[in-house]
């Protein structure tokens, strides 16, 4: 393994997850309590947008990283988040499908409580980064 991508891997968050609402898959990015809980109180009860943006970084081996932009309107907040691809593709599945991304911490009942969802306004570009990461994970296959 490349010292580059041993450097990736070792930046990649780890909490990463789906929870089911309505019956819905929904991709769900957990931080840790004290950083959920200081993101909430800049943004608790404010009218905001959140800019989400998701970088796609691929090394024509089949491993694929995404870098997931969260910038929010209020607060003066830019979260990135980097993502493994190729484990945890079900993650930009669920996205190109529900349009939405979850923040929750681990104390949090996902789907239930004391989460934070938004809403992505363009669905198109999900669906068009996951078939960016789908084609950059077939090159693994294709060897």
């Amino acid at each position: 393994m490349s010292e580059e991508l041993q450097k990736l891997l070792d930046q990649v968050h780890q909490g990463i997850t789906i929870f089911d609402f309505d019956g819905k898959p929904v991709p769900c990015i957990i931080f840790e309590e004290k950083k959920y809980d200081e993101l909430l109180s800049k943004i608790s009860g404010k009218s905001l947008s959140v800019n989400t943006d998701l970088n796609i970084l691929q090394d024509g081996l089949g491993h694929v990283f995404v870098e997931v932009m969260l910038a929010f309107s209020q607060g003066g907040l830019v979260e990135k988040i980097l993502v493994y691809a190729n484990k945890d593709i079900l993650f930009f599945e669920s996205l190109a499908k529900t349009s939405m991304i979850a923040i929750s911490s681990p104390k949090s009942s996902y789907g239930k409580d004391n989460v934070f969802m938004i809403q992505l306004p363009k669905p198109e570009k999900a669906a068009d980064a996951l078939e960016i990461i789908q084609n950059g994970l077939k090159q693994t296959s294709d060897r």
